[in-house]
């Protein structure tokens, strides 16, 4: 039983930042990779931001304006958003990985919503 929970969305101005939050609760478990997906009404989730190992990947539209970061003992992950723009407006989700027993496991909050507009 893995619960994913988002938050730090919100209304901002272009040019503004925000902090989105994502923390496991319910069962213990450890991911080897976690991240943050985005999507727009009618259009497939997209990668923003993960990180695994150590390393991080990001989408390039958002690079040198986003970061993630990743408190391994809270399992939590968070998007640091700087520079903001309307095109960064989109419901985003937070997505933790994990490997049983050979076996792949994706796990995805409920989503928050982030709108940047003047």
């Amino acid at each position: 039983q893995v619960q994913l929970v988002e938050s730090g969305g919100g209304l901002v101005q272009p040019g503004g930042s925000l902090r989105l939050s994502c923390a496991a609760s319910g069962n213990s478990f450890s991911f080897f990779g976690m991240g943050w997906y985005r999507r727009t009404p009618g259009k497939q989730r997209a990668l923003v931001a993960s990180t695994s190992g150590g390393s991080t990947n990001y989408a390039d539209s958002v690079k040198g304006r986003f970061a993630i970061s990743r408190d391994n003992a809270k399992n939590a992950v968070y998007l640091q958003m700087n520079s903001l723009k309307p095109e960064d407006t989109a419901v985003y989700y937070c997505n933790a990985r994990a490997w049983r027993g050979g076996v792949v496991y994706d796990y995805w909050g409920q989503g928050t919503q982030v709108t940047v507009s003047s």
